[in-house]
């Protein structure tokens, strides 16, 4: 017991000299110092800079100034780091002695890895992650201990034949790639946010370059994995070009769909928002283009997945690729007894009465509403009713099921027939 509170008293002793000398003043002076510049300047800049001093609304570059800008409350905790290095070169320099100034450096760089997590990182999962353990390195960094707890894990370790897998790996390879996969998934986001912002590219452009640009991230983010986890991917060169062959017979179909994909977006013959009816009758419009498969979405409510080799070996329709106008027909039978030339009028009138059906002078002739005898039947006159419309006549687009309406309430008003099938029997030897 009185060799524990001797030992107390020495330090305390040592703690109350240094406390004393001008050694740790002359530190703490300097660490006011660039704590102090390090806010004047963040200030200086907040106010008079046209950049930090308010959120940019319109103009070039909008999304770069934007990111800039929210980046200002970053700004005096970066200077505190930037100024205390100044600081600690200086101090050793000087005096010889730098540890004061190198402790709150230590604490500073803390300070700038909690406030790029808590502005930066919106998800719950990585910034626990992040302020659980790029936090207490950092600390540890400080305190001088990040060595020997490194050193510690390391010893622990298993030995399978000749891999050697430690403890400090097995955390290592979690934490970064933990980081790489948080960080390919932002950038991921963030890039075809762009991609598909840019107006003056066509939407099959832009999904070319969204997906190449996913592929190559996926690419380098698995390149750095192999790095960090220590394997040799020259090694991995012969034994990937075996695998690749066996994979290459195995995988066949998701290869020539994914080729196919990428046949589809560059010759442009789908786009988004096509309204696409395959060979086996199967209609939907195209929601998503993917490397795979591409989505129909059906006006009844159901996805479609068609791998996308289908439209390359297989014949399709598209309705919509390059004219969103449609002509449609509607058919039926009047009696032998009818105006035709009033029977015309009213159909043309009742027709071009719709408002999505497209009709006045100023079209050209095939295209305005007509009707027109398209046969003799045996009951009655074949009437056949031709028309333009913006779209598919369905879902919210009923166009044809409207007009059927309209011109039945027309021919009831005007008392025109519908035939029916008629037969005459005659009766032989009924007389006699």
């Amino acid at each position: 017991m009185q060799r524990i509170e001797k030992l107390m008293d020495t330090y305390f002793a040592k703690l109350v000299t240094w406390l004393s000398s001008p050694d740790f003043y002359s530190q703490l002076g300097m660490v006011l110092l660039a704590i102090t510049a390090a806010y004047s300047l963040a200030v200086a800049l907040k106010r008079y800079s046209p950049i930090f001093r308010e959120s940019p609304t319109q103009g070039p570059l909008l999304l770069l100034r934007g990111a800039v800008y929210k980046t200002r409350d970053l700004l005096f905790p970066l200077f505190i780091v930037l100024f205390l290095m100044i600081a600690a070169d200086l101090s050793q320099a000087i005096i010889n002695h730098s540890g004061l100034v190198r402790v709150f450096e230590g604490l500073a760089v803390v300070l700038v890895i909690y406030s790029l997590i808590s502005r930066l990182v919106n998800n719950a999962l990585p910034k626990a992650l992040l302020k659980w353990v790029a936090i207490p390195v950092a600390l540890l960094q400080v305190m001088g201990l990040l060595d020997n707890v490194v050193a510690y894990l390391e010893s622990l370790f298993v030995e399978i034949g000749n891999i050697k897998v430690s403890a400090y790996g097995i955390v290592r390879v979690a934490i970064f790639s933990g980081i790489l996969f948080w960080i390919g998934h932002v950038l991921n986001r963030a890039g075809n946010r762009v991609i598909r912002q840019q107006a003056h590219l066509d939407t099959g452009t832009r999904e070319i370059v969204a997906k190449l640009y996913q592929v190559t991230l996926i690419f380098i983010i698995f390149i750095l994995l192999l790095q960090v986890m220590g394997i040799n991917i020259t090694a991995l060169a012969v034994f990937g070009g075996a695998l690749g062959v066996g994979l290459g017979f195995g995988l066949q179909a998701i290869a020539s769909n994914f080729i196919s994909g990428m046949i589809l977006l560059l010759d442009r013959s789908l786009t988004e928002g096509d309204y696409i009816e395959l060979a086996d009758g199967r209609k939907g419009i195209i929601r998503e283009l993917n490397m795979r498969s591409t989505i129909l979405e059906t006006y009844d409510g159901k996805d479609i997945m068609v791998p996308n080799e289908q439209f390359i070996t297989t014949s399709f329709v598209n309705w919509t690729h390059k004219n969103k106008k449609q002509r449609y027909s509607i058919e039926f039978q009047v009696a032998y007894s009818t105006d035709l030339h009033k029977l015309f009028k009213v159909l043309r009138e009742v027709v071009a009465s719709h408002p999505m059906v497209l009709s006045g002078p100023d079209l050209p002739i095939e295209e305005r509403p007509d009707a027109e005898i398209a046969g003799f039947g045996d009951s009655g006159i074949n009437i056949l009713i031709e028309f333009w419309m913006e779209g598919i006549d369905d879902g919210e687009n009923r166009v044809g099921a409207d007009l059927n309406m309209m011109i039945w309430e027309a021919l009831k008003e005007n008392q025109i027939q519908i035939p029916f099938p008629q037969r005459e029997v005659k009766i032989i030897g009924a007389g006699e």
